[in-house]
């Protein structure tokens, strides 16, 4: 009887041992996914800044170019 509440506790530990490493390994992956995304996400906000720039000087262009227009409209 004993034997077998050995053996049981035996297997329980290295189920537990399987499953804590399975957990580590999830983890390191999480923590490479995460660095990732957060470099991603750096990037784009980057990305979007210049964008939204770029957006703002062409609409001032364009608005100075309809003002020209309408000026010359004006005069003719």
């Amino acid at each position: 009887m004993l034997e077998n509440t050995a053996a049981d506790s035996t297997i329980e530990l290295k189920h537990l041992d399987s499953s804590v490493d399975i957990l580590l390994n999830m983890i390191q992956q999480l923590k490479q996914e995460n660095t990732q995304l957060r470099s991603q996400q750096d990037f784009l906000q980057t990305e979007r800044s210049k964008l939204m720039e770029k957006n703002e000087t062409a609409r001032t262009r364009v608005e100075s170019i309809i003002n020209r227009l309408k000026a010359m409209e004006g005069n003719g």
